[in-house]
């Protein structure tokens, strides 16, 4: 089994995925609808999930252990990514989600009390 992957034209443009984002977020009114974008897709992520566990009451266990592991793996992401002023874009990126995910969360929490 080879150790490296090929040098196709999918794996490099994939690759450089966030570099082309990044560039294109260069202006920042762009940058700030994205995170925004983000933000606002991830809140409703969060705020669906605790609806559809709230509605049904049949997984609530079930849903909060993959909302905590979702969130954790984010954590994880975000603790062991290279800090640098190179990739703060995707650090960025990543707490829009995880702010927005527990916001919807907490969101439907004090719905339902």
């Amino acid at each position: 089994m080879p150790n490296k992957l090929q040098s196709t034209s999918f794996h490099q443009s994939f690759g450089k995925a966030f570099d082309r984002l990044e560039d294109w977020s260069a202006n920042p009114w762009r940058r700030y609808s994205l995170f925004l974008i983000i933000f606002l897709s991830s809140f409703f992520l969060g705020s669906s999930i605790g609806m559809i566990n709230g509605v049904l009451a049949l997984m609530d266990p079930v849903g909060a252990f993959f909302a905590v592991l979702f969130l954790e793996f984010l954590v994880r992401i975000r603790s062991n990514w290279p800090f640098d002023d190179k990739n703060t874009f995707v650090v960025k990126m990543i707490d829009a989600v995880r702010i927005g995910f527990l916001y919807g969360l907490l969101m439907e929490g004090f719905k339902l009390l």
